[in-house]
């Protein structure tokens, strides 16, 4: 484990972040540091289908909710 140094301003948002998604401060870090990676790796995949590869990778199914 080290440290990394950000600006004020990121470690702000990245705690305004953390308090959505329930996460703690560091792992909301971590998380966006790992999607970053992921997208750099893989430029030409959305969001979303980065997620579902790493849903599939995890085995977690997921299951379409019906709408309306």
């Amino acid at each position: 484990m080290g440290i990394v140094k950000i600006s004020d301003e990121l470690h702000e948002d990245i705690r305004k972040a953390s308090a959505v998604m329930v996460r703690s401060i560091n792992a909301q870090a971590e998380y966006w540091i790992k999607i970053g990676m992921l997208a750099e790796a893989n430029p030409t995949m959305p969001f979303s289908q980065i997620m579902s590869e790493q849903m599939r990778h995890a085995e977690v199914e997921i299951r379409k909710i019906a709408c309306g």
